[in-house]
């Protein structure tokens, strides 16, 4: 079972940070407030959708075929992908303020 990687605090809701990463052959450490990728901040399903874009290069035809969706509803998904990516740069920006 795959584990995703969390990025909402599940006490306060706010976004977390990763503050350490390890090296599993050298057992290097590296510690700090780093943030999370923007695109860590998405879904499974969402990246999946997002992978699956890009190698059928961008076609939302190919997507549609993919999915067994309407091009409509293929094109309201990315919609609501590229609207939560742009909600979360703005909330970034605003607090790395």
């Amino acid at each position: 079972m795959q584990k995703n990687l969390p990025h909402i605090c599940p006490s306060c809701s706010s976004t977390l940070k990763v503050k350490s990463l390890v090296c599993e052959k050298c057992a290097t450490e590296v510690t700090g407030i780093f943030s999370l990728p923007l695109l860590a901040s998405l879904t499974q399903q969402e990246q999946d959708f997002i992978v699956d874009f890009v190698i059928s290069s961008g076609s939302l035809k190919i997507m549609a075929q993919k999915l067994g969706l309407s091009y409509p509803t293929v094109r309201n998904l990315l919609d609501d992908i590229i609207l939560k990516i742009e909600t979360n740069q703005k909330n970034n920006k605003t607090t790395s303020r």
